[in-house]
């Protein structure tokens, strides 16, 4: 059942070490590995590999094979080490000699290769998709709460004056930085590396060109070698683009916990978004976002985890790049249900009207204070002085209204072009 099987049988210790894992993990590449090898079938087909009828007769089976794996009645038994095996054991069953010759001219590594790469290009879309329905709902809350003012921290300290509409477009900006991360992951991967073989290329006169435009890829990754130390730089550079998306949720949680405690009492969340205590009747804890913030910070360790097991190899294959999968496969849907229930819980915040009539909060304005002085004529270290001065003596007044007019202030938010710009990057 092993496609480098001689006759020489393996140590079952060593066989259940090699394999690790990578039969449930495989699962996910399944179609992808159907799909490159319906590529490869039409391209040795193309060469004079195939004849007509076994090329049919393979990318029909094939096609059989992914009705299958959608349906789930895929399975990898622990007789088989990994998709490919099953995959070329299934076409052999049924096509005997065709299916035996669906290996020629590609190697184990730059099937996986392919598969990684599709099934990346697809979930990087995904994802994308999902980050642009979030941004859509945090601009919808900006404009709708644009007006309604919030206090602004440094240090975790009273500041300036925010709005509502301010901290939800920021969140929503912040998200297009992430959408350009994911597109420089999807330009990574969008390299087709099938005929590099194992690493080094093939004696037959394979056509690559053809399964690039086949597969869909944007470009062929020439170079075979280089096609192989994509292995690990790939999934690096897809793991960077999650982390940042990753980092901008993980902010916004906890944004989310501090303006929901008692102490801020900013936002609100309805109760069938919170979780209660064991022994305190009145706990409305904040668990999802919670959870959110503690995912999020488990995914931004994956680049640190896939540079420790990459940064020192060679080039060519190593058995190391295996383990890329179980971080990465797995961190992935981690962040697309983050997504998820991230878009689910944000249209329901509710947001306190009238935070800023609390007397605590009458130096938020001291900026706009020294700032009118100055218009008027006064120099800013002056009037800085004299601001000072008044809040030491306990004789300050707020003036509890702002006028900022630049680009990006809190009376002149450019939600339009925040949009626009968000439009830009995602058809990128």
């Amino acid at each position: 059942m092993k496609l480098w099987e001689k006759g020489i049988p393996t140590d079952k210790q060593i066989e259940q070490f090699t394999v690790g894992n990578d039969r449930e993990l495989d699962l996910v590449l399944a179609k992808y590995d159907a799909l490159g090898s319906i590529a490869h079938a039409k391209m040795l087909g193309q060469i004079g590999l195939l004849t007509e009828e076994e090329t049919t007769s393979l990318v029909d089976a094939l096609n059989e094979i992914i009705a299958d794996i959608v349906v789930g009645n895929f399975e990898i038994e622990d007789s088989f080490e990994d998709v490919h095996s099953k995959i070329e054991y299934l076409l052999t069953e049924k096509l005997g000699d065709a299916g035996k010759k669906i290996h020629t001219a590609r190697s184990r590594n730059d099937q996986v290769l392919v598969d990684v790469h599709l099934y990346l290009k697809d979930e990087l879309k995904a994802i994308k998709e999902q980050v642009k329905t979030l941004f859509d709902l945090l601009m919808e809350s900006a404009e709708k709460y644009k007006d309604v003012l919030l206090p602004g921290y440094t240090h975790l300290q009273i500041a300036m004056p925010s709005s509502f509409g301010m901290w939800f477009s920021a969140y929503a900006e912040s998200l297009i930085d992430d959408i350009t991360m994911l597109n420089a992951a999807s330009k990574i991967v969008d390299q087709n590396p099938l005929g590099s073989a194992a690493g080094y290329g093939s004696s037959f006169p394979i056509d690559r060109t053809f399964t690039t435009k086949e597969l869909g890829f944007e470009t062929l990754k020439y170079n075979a070698v280089a096609a192989q130390m994509s292995r690990g730089k790939a999934e690096k550079t897809v793991a960077f683009a999650m982390t940042s998306v990753a980092g901008t949720l993980s902010k916004f949680a906890m944004d989310v916990c501090l303006y929901m405690s008692q102490n801020f009492d900013f936002i609100g969340l309805p109760a069938h978004l919170t979780t209660g205590s064991s022994i305190m009747p009145h706990k409305k804890n904040p668990d999802v976002f919670e959870l959110i913030r503690g995912k999020c910070n488990k995914i931004q360790a994956l680049p640190y985890e896939i540079t420790l097991i990459t940064n020192n190899l060679p080039s060519g294959y190593h058995r190391d790049l295996q383990l890329l999968k179980e971080g990465l496969f797995p961190a992935i849907q981690t962040l697309k249900a983050c997504l998820d229930i991230a878009i689910f819980s944000i249209k329901d915040i509710t947001v306190k009207e009238g935070i800023l009539e609390d007397k605590k909060y009458d130096y938020l304005f001291t900026v706009d204070t020294l700032n009118e002085m100055v218009v008027d004529g006064m120099p800013f270290r002056d009037a800085y002085k004299a601001v000072a001065e008044q809040l030491e003596e306990g004789t300050y007044k707020s003036p509890k209204a702002t006028k900022h007019t630049h680009e990006g202030s809190i009376n002149n938010l450019c939600l339009s072009d925040i949009k626009d710009k968000m439009d830009n990057s995602f058809l990128m």
